[in-house]
């Protein structure tokens, strides 16, 4: 685990990441953690007392990366904007999992499960909440009828967002 420590950071309200709060992971220490990356990685560890892990950080294209700290996040230390905090940070290896009543579909679904093996682990990350990210027993089987048949079709997660909604739009 890299340790350090360093104040939260807000984007402010212009471009993609308007009011982002985020701890900035300096050039030197992000080499420590996965050297020559230039691309997106997950880490686990903790803010303060707070333990993370597959938390995605993201280059700044300096070297430097950026930790998106979210309400959730900051609501467990806290803390805001301008707040100093401890921070340790490791790679997270870790597979996302995928949830057993979608893993039960995918298997009969060869060509739909083979798309998806083949997905970045963010894109089947996100699958996986998306399916999960609701209580009802019927509305999750809806869902996982609807992945199956994007990842036929081959859709990565963004491409099966816009779909649904220029579905909903018709």
């Amino acid at each position: 685990m890299t340790r350090f420590t360093t104040s939260l950071q807000q984007f402010d309200e212009k471009g993609e990441k308007s009011g982002w709060t985020y701890i900035l992971i300096p050039q030197d220490i992000a080499e420590v953690l996965t050297q020559g990356s230039r691309k997106t990685f997950r880490v686990k560890g903790k803010i303060d007392a707070h333990a993370i892990k597959a938390v995605a950080v993201m280059p700044m294209g300096d070297g430097s990366f950026i930790l998106p700290v979210n309400a959730q996040m900051r609501k467990a230390i806290g803390k805001r904007k301008g707040a100093m905090v401890n921070v340790s940070l490791g790679v997270d290896h870790a597979q996302p999992e995928v949830p057993p009543v979608l893993a039960v579909c995918l298997a009969d679904e060869p060509k739909a499960k083979a798309f998806f093996e083949q997905l970045p682990l963010s894109q089947r990350n996100y699958y996986s909440k998306w399916v999960v990210a609701v209580k009802s027993a019927s509305l999750q089987a809806e869902r996982i009828a609807q992945v199956i048949d994007a990842l036929y079709l081959g859709y990565n997660f963004v491409s099966f967002m816009q779909h649904l909604k220029e579905k909903k739009q018709q």
